[in-house]
């Protein structure tokens, strides 16, 4: 005989004692089969079950209550599931599902009650760092610059087709001194390449080598043969170099794994996604480009990029 049970979730409140922390926002517990919608690009949502939990739907007919939660971005199916839309950083915290049910139409109604832990994430903000050093023209040329912007142009454009961006992040001359040549200029150059949402284009790429990581890894590659083809140009001219060249073997990379502000990465907590940049908890905070979410007691929210 087909057993039934009436199902309904309840919003969490910053006063409760029995979720164990201070909730931020709409804390709601998930129904025993979770359908979640999937997240805008930037956030999306990681889900701790209860430990031991094994209750099989074979059991139990679950029955979701559309009136519960008022929250419109929070709704419970007919099937009792609980559905996500357009998930933000302060929906993250504890849900809470209140079941009644009968495993048999003879025996009494039984309660059961859930806990789950509902957090936001977002992909880590990985790139690639590069240096290179140029033989350069007197510091205060001009035509270091223009040099300069044309570089820029041309690694900008060598990536353009792989949704991967050029960022130069520092930019020195020096006279450095050399032990045969005496005093010469040098340009150095520090520069990134990180790779754009492709989700957010006209034409959302869902090929598999559209991942992050992969394109990544072709731009690099393309970067590293334009400067390995300097060095081979310069070597079959005839005529004296130019003012302005590359200096053969000065290119130097560096891989580079940040979280996002309010974000950080915990094996300990989130063992099965130890490499996912999780919203900070309350009592902790991520106040720039690091990898990990700091000690601070009065921080209360999810997601806090300062220690108020």
């Amino acid at each position: 005989m087909e057993a039934s049970a009436r199902g309904r979730v309840r919003r969490g409140r910053r006063r409760a004692r029995d979720v164990g922390s201070r909730l931020s926002g709409p804390a709601v517990l998930l129904v025993l089969s979770a359908f979640l919608v999937r997240a805008p690009p930037s956030v999306g949502y990681l889900i701790r079950l209860p430990r031991g939990f094994h209750l099989s739907q074979d059991l139990v007919k679950i029955v979701g209550s559309t009136n519960f939660p008022e929250n419109s971005s929070i709704q419970v199916t007919s099937t009792g599931s609980l559905v996500f839309q357009n998930f933000e950083e302060a929906m993250s915290g504890v849900y809470t599902c209140f079941l009644e049910y009968k495993p048999t139409v003879e025996e009494v109604v039984k309660n059961l009650q859930l806990k789950y832990l509902v957090y936001a994430y977002r992909e880590p903000h990985y790139y690639y760092q590069f240096t290179a050093r140029y033989h350069a023209a007197p510091c205060n040329s001009i035509y270091n610059i223009s040099f300069e912007k044309k570089l820029l142009q041309i690694l900008s454009k060598l990536v353009l087709d792989l949704s991967c961006e050029i960022s130069l992040l520092k930019s020195e001359c020096h006279r450095v001194k050399m032990q045969r040549a005496g005093l010469q200029n040098e340009l150095f150059f520090t520069f990134s390449v990180s790779s754009l949402d492709t989700e957010k284009g006209p034409k959302p790429c869902k090929d598999p080598n559209c991942e992050s990581s992969k394109r990544l890894s072709k731009a690099k590659n393309l970067i590293e043969r334009f400067f390995n083809q300097q060095v081979e140009v310069l070597g079959k001219r005839a005529e004296p170099l130019p003012e302005i060249y590359y200096i053969e073997g000065t290119l130097q990379m560096v891989w580079i794994n940040r979280c996002f502000p309010g974000y950080g990465m915990n094996a300990l907590i989130h063992p099965k996604c130890p490499e996912c940049c999780v919203i900070c908890s309350p009592g902790s905070y991520n106040p720039r480009d690091g990898i990990q979410c700091l000690q601070c007691n009065n921080s209360l929210v999810y997601g806090a990029k300062a220690c108020l």
